[in-house]
């Protein structure tokens, strides 16, 4: 169960920096764009930490409220969720 978790946890958080950071190339570009509605479903789906960094790092969607409201807020959950779950399966 353990293997699992970590297996996704990496997985999930490598997807979502992936998804912020085609959304700020297209953006420099001028391309089409990733849906708001798909990054943040990407944070929710435990994503967070990758989305987190990705705007940290890339300096995208740092001017957004519900960004800056809700992967935060989804990271310190998805941190105890996954602490809790860590730490209680065996």
């Amino acid at each position: 169960m353990r293997a699992a978790l970590c297996v996704y946890a990496v997985l999930i958080n490598a997807a979502a920096f992936a998804l912020f950071a085609l959304d700020k190339s297209r953006a420099k570009r001028d391309m089409w764009r990733v849906p708001e509605a798909t990054l943040l479903a990407a944070a929710a789906l435990g994503g967070s930490l990758g989305a987190l960094l990705a705007m940290h790092l890339l300096r995208h969607k740092t001017r957004h409220g519900k960004f800056l409201f809700w992967v935060p807020t989804l990271f310190l959950f998805h941190a105890a969720a996954f602490a809790y779950l860590f730490w209680r399966t065996g």
